[in-house]
């Protein structure tokens, strides 16, 4: 099996391949990665990217992939939305599925702004399929994204450890919005509750689509 990525940021390249390998790493990967799009989404409504991110996904299909993951939790929802010979998946739907399947209280924690609304819909569209209510309280993570724009990758990280620490206390389940927040689960600690991030739940999603004897992705969307 052949997995193509579509990234905004370079730095989901050697994360992803490393998890991939640890789960068996014999599936090849594509990667295409376009800073510009989430760049646009800091000044321009997110649908104006829809076209360019039909374009990187179509790009990506074209080099024969399999399956399409969109690390992204901004534009996840355009990407799943192209028309696609091949299942495309954003990064955060298994998280999400993971999250209201938990249930109670879920705080959403965001470093970037223009995640909060995609990620609620998605949350929301989870809490649907199962037919469960959903509470949930959308957190931007002060700070933190400036940090990582100017590379300050230790204070960003650093922040969103913080603040999960002290979103804790009033949730049963906390959510890392952001790929690019994996990497504070190292920090955080144990804080008494479930918390989720999505680069290692969506490979494993990866991984149960490779083991599938019919070839076809486990039904997410």
């Amino acid at each position: 099996m052949t997995v193509g990525f579509l990234h905004t940021a370079s730095l989901h390249v050697a994360t992803f391949d490393r998890l991939l390998d640890e789960m068996g790493g014999d599936a090849a990967r594509v990667h295409v990665v376009d800073e510009a799009l989430l760049e646009r989404c800091r000044v321009e409504p997110t649908h104006a990217v829809r076209p360019a991110v039909q374009r990187r996904v179509q790009e990506l299909v074209a080099q024969g992939v399999d399956v399409v993951c969109c690390t992204c939790s901004t534009i996840g929802g355009l990407a799943e939305a192209v028309r696609s010979p091949v299942p495309v998946i954003r990064v955060d739907r298994p998280m999400m599925r993971r999250a209201v399947e938990l249930g109670g209280r879920i705080v959403v924690l965001a470093a970037a702004e223009s995640t909060l609304v995609p990620t609620h819909f998605l949350l929301q569209e989870e809490a649907n399929r199962i037919g469960v209510p959903l509470t949930a309280e959308m957190v931007t993570v002060a700070g933190a994204w400036d940090a990582f724009l100017r590379g300050d990758r230790e204070s960003y990280l650093s922040e969103v450890a913080a603040a999960a620490r002290h979103a804790a206390r009033r949730a049963d389940v906390l959510v890392l919005a952001q790929a690019s927040m994996a990497d504070a689960l190292a920090t955080i600690g144990n804080v008494g509750v479930a918390v989720l991030s999505s680069p290692r739940l969506a490979v494993e999603w990866l991984s149960a689509t490779r083991r599938s004897s019919e070839e076809t992705a486990p039904p997410l969307p």
